[in-house]
C-alpha cells in the first residue's frame, strides 16, 4: 500500500522556508522524488476511490495532480512555488471540466493538509441547477449533510452565502439557507503527523466514501 513518505513532507517544509528559484533548482532531484512519491500515492488513491465510485477510474495522477508552479501574474505574492501538493479527482473526462464537477480534493502541506470536496463558487448553469435541485429536493441534501457520519467527518458545510435570497426564490422557502449558499464545501482537516502514517490511504478512502453522497447530489444537476 502506497504512503506519503516523511521525506516528501520534509521537502514541502523546506520549500516553505526557501521559496525561491535558486533553492528549487539546487534541490530539483529532491522535488522529483517527492513528486514521484505523491503521484504514486494518488494513483493508489484513485484505485481505492474507484471501488465505490467507478466513474473516476479512468484517471491517473497525471490527469489529476496540480502543477507546483504558481501563477503569479495577478498576485501580490510572487513566491514562485506552491508549498503543497494537491490533486482533484472527478468524473470529468477533460481537465478543463473539473471546475464544473464535484469530486475528491486532497491537499498535502505543512499545517494545511486536508481532504475535501463539494462545489467551490460554482458558476453559471451549474449553480443555477444546484439551486433548482435544492428547491425541488432540498430534503435529500439535508439528509446528506445531517448524516452522523458526514457531520463527524466534515462538520458543517463551508463557504460564503448571499445575504438575501437569490433571484427567483422567496425568503419563506423551507430551504432558503441552502439556496443562499454560494459554495457547498466539505473539508476534513488532517494533522501533519497523520499524513505519513501507513494507514493514511485507507483513512482518505473512508473520508471520501463519506463525501460521495454530497458529490452525487451536486453532480446529478451538472
Amino acid at each position: 500500500m502506497s504512503s506519503i513518505a516523511k521525506s516528501t513532507f520534509q521537502f514541502l517544509k523546506d520549500l516553505k522556508a526557501n521559496n525561491d528559484r535558486d533553492w528549487f533548482t539546487e534541490n530539483k532531484s529532491v522535488y522529483q522524488e517527492a513528486k514521484d512519491n505523491f503521484d504514486g500515492f494518488i494513483d493508489e488513491l484513485i484505485k481505492a476511490i474507484a471501488t465505490f465510485d467507478p466513474e473516476i477510474a479512468h484517471h491517473t495522477a497525471k490527469s489529476t495532480v496540480f502543477r507546483i508552479y504558481r501563477d503569479v501574474r495577478f498576485s501580490k505574492d510572487k513566491s514562485p512555488y506552491k508549498t503543497h501538493f494537491g490533486a482533484h479527482i472527478t468524473s470529468a473526462k477533460k481537465r478543463s471540466d473539473i471546475h464544473s464537477r464535484s469530486g475528491y480534493y486532497i491537499h498535502i502541506g505543512p499545517g494545511e493538509s486536508m481532504l475535501a470536496g463539494g462545489a467551490y463558487m460554482p458558476q453559471g448553469d451549474w449553480l443555477k441547477n444546484i439551486r433548482q435541485e435544492i428547491d425541488y429536493n432540498g430534503a435529500d441534501l439535508l439528509k446528506v449533510i445531517n448524516d452522523p457520519a458526514f457531520k463527524s467527518t466534515f462538520g458543517e458545510l463551508e463557504g460564503e452565502s448571499l445575504k438575501r435570497p437569490p433571484k427567483g426564490y422567496d425568503e419563506e422557502n423551507p430551504h432558503i439557507e441552502l439556496l443562499k449558499r454560494k459554495s457547498f464545501l466539505a473539508t476534513h482537516q488532517v494533522k501533519d503527523s497523520e499524513v505519513t502514517k501507513p494507514d493514511f490511504l485507507e483513512h482518505a478512502k473512508t473520508v471520501f466514501q463519506t463525501l460521495k453522497p454530497l458529490g452525487d447530489f451536486l453532480n446529478k444537476v451538472s
